[in-house]
């Protein structure tokens, strides 16, 4: 089966664009980019440089994201939790690299699963870009779960404290906060579009409030009381029944989880201006902000907790990061702060949405979907943005928070499953790129030069350690029905389930995004990879006095089915 794909060359594509600039969507220059990857502009660019990296950091949401993952790291000790985030976040910051080189060369909404496309071969293409389009997907709603989960999980913590611990609230009474905060994220995701890339500054500024007010309020609240040096940084321990070594291996999930949400900056790249800029610079600036205070945070946690561990785990309150507050400032105290908390958390959830509804625009305008025709269409009157993916963001993160109601073990699968999933889409196309297409990579503005290959490859051995690292249950082997790791049920659900869909039905329509290249722009040796992975050139040879359709050349991509 074959695809033939219309590719405008730099001239063609400005021109292409001028209803973009017209209709005050895009300038002209981001416009054209976005029209040489093969599509038009339909969403509006709203987004600054600063914006687009403040969507990633507060969907990272540095403390609530700490707060909600103290489980994977406190059980190590001190040195778990100071040293595996900071040297995880290393390697994130390496991943963020190898993804930064890819964004400013190809800034697209559903760029994961566009790169795999264009890079991966010529028989494997659409299988791998499929999953990684699911995977993707998937992951983020999964993030949006998580992250709506851990908000309900510190609203009701604040209602304990009030109450004293004295209450304890039911799995029903979780999942109906989840369900009204999902709700509420789809009603304002929807609504305050022509403000959301605004919004994100604000969102900044809360996070660096919230930061500023714990490393301020625990040092002070615990004067009298705070750990050694010896003890921040040299103190091991296990809580766990696997080895000590391996225990403070699963503390990277803290930092794993926390500083991933990276890829939005990707998913957003349609509604950025000067999108092969503005990328690159979210993504390194979000993740290596995440590195520096959330290092300076957890030090100061270290320095500030009970060093009895197993009493912060088992808190009354449902919250380890609650009785650490509790224990600093006193009643009083911990519900301001966990109130700043929740209100962080929420806004996080609030920004995951508007970056997954992207992602899975993007993917159903591609067709991948089911229901892609009824997703696609762009809600002028909201202001150009996907409205209908947005609510069906919103209903599939409902019916995945389900899961709250059966038991607290398979609720924090919705962690994980946004680890693995979003692993899977983040390694498989800077994979494809180092094996099968670093020849047709042509630099953006960004670019890390030769060191772009090392960093590649490290970045994928990193992922994939960490989707392995995902699926182990926390507690130790052996694990009963309550403390199973179900992550690798759901993710393999997905993945297979996603394989599956192709093999059977989707490979017969499938044929992936759009692949457009620029001719003018590409050398010999690029334009010899294309041939050899089965895109075949054709056009007219350049000269003088051409016609618009003599300057347009087309990529015919030879599919195996």
């Amino acid at each position: 089966m074959s695809k033939e794909v219309p590719v405008p060359s730099t001239q063609e594509a400005r021109r292409l664009s001028s209803a973009a600039v017209v209709e005050g969507l895009a300038s002209n220059d981001d416009a054209a980019v976005l029209a040489q990857l093969g599509y038009k502009q339909e969403l509006r660019r709203n987004f600054t440089m600063i914006e687009v990296f403040g969507i990633a950091f507060s969907i990272m949401g540095l403390m609530p994201s700490i707060a909600s993952t103290l489980a994977y790291s406190i059980p190590a000790g001190p040195v778990g939790l100071v040293w595996g985030w900071f040297l995880a976040s290393g390697f994130i910051f390496i991943v963020g690299l190898a993804m930064a080189d890819l964004g400013s060369a190809m800034p697209t909404s559903g760029g994961l699963y566009w790169w795999t496309h264009y890079f991966a071969s010529p028989k494997t293409r659409n299988a791998l870009s499929f999953l990684v389009g699911y995977s993707n997907t998937l992951g983020l709603i999964g993030g949006l779960c998580s992250i709506d989960y851990g908000f309900s999980l510190m609203f009701l913590s604040v209602i304990v404290i009030a109450r004293d611990g004295e209450w304890t609230p039911s799995n029903g009474a979780i999942y109906g906060v989840f369900l009204a905060c999902v709700l509420c994220h789809g009603i304002l995701a929807s609504c305050l579009s022509k403000i959301m890339g605004k919004l994100q500054s604000v969102f900044v500024i809360l996070n660096m409030v919230l930061i500023l007010a714990t490393i301020i309020a625990l040092p002070v609240g615990r004067a009298s009381q705070r750990n050694p040096r010896t003890y921040i940084f040299g103190e091991t321990a296990n809580l766990t029944t696997w080895p000590t070594g391996w225990a403070f291996m699963l503390s990277w999930l803290s930092p794993i989880w926390t500083i991933g949400a990276f890829d939005s900056c990707v998913h957003i790249s349609e509604e950025a201006a000067n999108a092969t800029k503005a990328v690159p610079f979210g993504i390194l600036m979000s993740i290596g902000s995440c590195w520096l205070f959330g290092f300076v945070v957890v030090i100061v946690i270290a320095a500030c907790m009970s060093t009895d561990l197993e009493s912060i785990l088992s808190s009354p309150f449902g919250q380890p990061m609650a009785q650490i507050y509790y224990d600093a400032v006193g009643k009083n105290g911990t519900l301001g702060l966990m109130s700043l908390l929740f209100i962080v958390q929420f806004l996080m959830g609030l920004s995951i949405v508007v970056a997954a509804s992207r992602q899975t625009w993007a993917f159903s305008r591609d067709g991948a979907l089911p229901f892609s025709s009824f997703f696609r269409p762009i809600s002028k009157s909201f202001g150009y943005i996907p409205f209908r993916a947005i609510w069906g963001c919103v209903f599939l993160a409902a019916v995945l928070g389900l899961l709250t109601l059966i038991a607290p073990a398979a609720a924090l699968a919705l962690f994980s499953l946004a680890v693995a999933g979003n692993n899977v889409a983040w390694g498989v196309p800077i994979f494809c790129r180092v094996v099968w297409g670093q020849k047709k990579f042509k630099p953006g503005p960004f670019y890390t030069g030769r060191f772009s290959i090392p960093l590649a490859w490290t970045a994928v051995v990193f992922l994939a350690f960490g989707i392995v690292l995902s699926m182990f249950p926390v507690g130790g082997p052996n694990p009963t029905a309550q403390s199973m790791n179900y992550t690798v049920v759901i993710n393999s659900a997905i993945w297979g389930g996603a394989l599956l869909y192709y093999f059977v039905d989707a490979r017969k329509w499938f044929t992936g995004p759009k692949i457009t290249i620029n001719l003018d722009e590409l050398s010999e040796e690029q334009e010899e990879a294309l041939k050899e992975e089965g895109l075949e050139v054709q056009g007219t040879d350049s000269g003088m006095g051409r016609s618009l359709d003599e300057e347009t050349v087309a990529v015919k991509s030879e599919k195996t089915t």
